[in-house]
């Protein structure tokens, strides 16, 4: 196979197959997959907005509600780790084409929806599509991307894609609920497949596998989905009946018990569908942990400042849509203009670390939201100081979580991330729901159930939700700090892993002894 020098670094050979795009075409590339990867992200909030008017189109009841957005979660979550093993072993071009289709066709279905079961089931089929989508979208970004400067800079506007996309949903679901149908917040999904697809056709080579095997490990998806499940369906009946429902307690235990199972078996495999060596890396871990730690605690922003703004100032949907614009406005500006150009100098750990802290001061502001506060003196510098925060968080932990992983395992190192993601955000819904449930309940015990009293209790909810955000962003501070590893540490492994492979052909695995 014939190498070329690098134009960018002017040293390490590369080799011409490396790339999965041409070198000039990689921006587009960028920008096909980061509009896929919106569709994906956005859907899990838009649809929120739309779930009123849909009710009553359909005539559901409000306990079957939430499967709207349980189905697309359950399905999504669960089936991430196989769509990523699929991509790494027929190609990332064919599942994320595939996955493309398949999500605008069923996207269609559901807006076309009669009844509450076809919803629902077009709701399921785009979680399945969406795992197949999603682990390719960022397997490409990781496969495409291998100079430094470059893989900062791209990460970054993909880590503020995905950190922005559920506040860019609830502002698109309110625009087209309150001009059009809720129909249209699902078959606007067309338009953002059709985008993606033509940039796929036009700009995405198709590679070989890899050197992967077709080979899937069965036990391992069985074990991991049906785990998956258990817990992602825990945590949503928890939400709803209570923590100590047995329904929720034997699914959490049993997700756990079969994710034991899962690990247990990744050990002993010959071709596991997680190699244990992707998350055992302390930098990728830690990167790991931080991605789900940050959507716990970036859901008590999406779910409780909706409430308040929409049921205590009383916001339409499209006002309350347009309220959350600031934190993807500064969630972009943060990860492309200072994450991007800061990560290659000082690496992920300070980047994090800061990211964290302004999390956590965000959300502290939210803490003193009241009944009659401005919306331009309170919430606003709570959603831009956050929205920095996640910008630093979401561009450094997306670069690191993929960076030094065997291109055959790109895939599933991808789909990692988002399992993580949406691991993470059930697991928020379902715990600050409840702890703000329980506020509010110990609230009115204790001062009385009088229209104000009501008001204030739900404020309290709100609250300790809040605090408890800020404790998760603390976390996530000393995590970046201290877990992940100094700028000059991954420098000398990258160094030492050219010298034994004598090229760099991307994104590489670093050897175990360096690890």
């Amino acid at each position: 196979m014939s190498t070329t020098t690098s134009p960018v670094t002017g040293s390490l050979p590369t080799r011409r197959s490396a790339a999965p795009a041409g070198r000039d075409h990689k921006w587009l590339l960028l920008a096909t997959v980061g509009l896929a990867q919106l569709m994906v992200v956005l859907d899990a909030t838009i649809v929120n907005i739309a779930l009123p008017s849909a009710q009553a189109d359909l005539g559901f009841t409000n306990d079957n509600r939430q499967w709207v957005v349980t189905a697309y979660s359950l399905a999504f979550g669960s089936l991430l780790l196989l769509g990523g093993r699929l991509s790494d072993i027929f190609g990332r071009k064919t599942t994320f084409i595939i996955g493309l289709i398949g999500f605008a066709l069923v996207s269609v279905l559901g807006g076309a929806s009669q009844s509450f079961g076809m919803l629902v089931a077009a709701r399921a089929l785009q979680g399945a599509f969406g795992a197949l989508l999603a682990p390719s979208a960022l397997g490409i970004m990781t496969t495409t991307f291998s100079d430094p400067k470059e893989r900062s800079k791209a990460f970054a506007i993909f880590g503020a894609i995905a950190g922005s996309g559920a506040a860019v949903g609830l502002l698109l679901g309110g625009v087209l609920t309150e001009y059009t149908s809720w129909r249209f917040c699902l078959f606007v999904n067309v338009v953002f497949a059709v985008l993606a697809l033509i940039g796929a056709l036009a700009f995405l080579k198709a590679k070989a596998a890899g050197g992967v095997q077709h080979h899937v490990d069965i036990p391992g998806v069985i074990t991991v989905t049906a785990g998956l499940v258990g817990i992602v369906y825990g945590f949503s009946n928890a939400e709803t009946d209570s923590w100590s429902a047995p329904l929720t307690i034997v699914c959490l235990a049993a997700g756990l018990v079969l994710l034991v199972v899962f690990v247990v078996l990744q050990m002993r495999v010959a071709h596991p569908l997680l190699p244990l060596r992707i998350i055992l890396n302390r930098d990728r871990g830690g990167s790991y942990l931080v991605i789900g730690l940050a959507a716990v605690g970036m859901f008590a922003v999406f779910l409780f400042l909706t409430y308040y703004l929409e049921l205590t100032l009383g916001f339409s949907s499209l006002k309350t849509g347009v309220a959350f614009l600031p934190m993807p406005l500064s969630i972009m500006l943060s990860a492309t203009v200072f994450g991007s150009r800061l990560l290659p100098r000082v690496g992920p750990r300070l980047l994090i670390f800061i990211g964290g802290l302004l999390g956590a001061a965000g959300l502290t502001l939210f803490t003193r939201i009241g009944l009659d506060s401005s919306y331009a003196t309170v919430v606003l510098p709570g959603l831009i100081v956050m929205g920095l925060g996640m910008g630093l968080i979401f561009s450094s932990a997306m670069n690191t979580a993929t960076s030094g992983v065997a291109r055959e395992d790109a895939g599933v190192a991808s789909a990692t991330v988002n399992t993580m993601q949406q691991i993470g955000g059930s697991i928020g819904t379902a715990l600050l729901s409840t702890l703000s449930a329980n506020a509010v309940t110990s609230y009115i015990t204790a001062h009385g159930t009088s229209k104000l009293d009501q008001a204030n209790a739900t404020l309290a909810g709100y609250h300790l939700s809040f605090w408890v955000s800020v404790g998760i962003f603390v976390i996530i501070a000393i995590v970046g700090g201290t877990l992940l590893r100094r700028h000059g540490d991954r420098q000398q492994r990258l160094a030492a892993a050219a010298n034994t492979t004598g090229a760099v052909t991307g994104p590489v695995e670093i050897p175990a002894g360096l690890h």
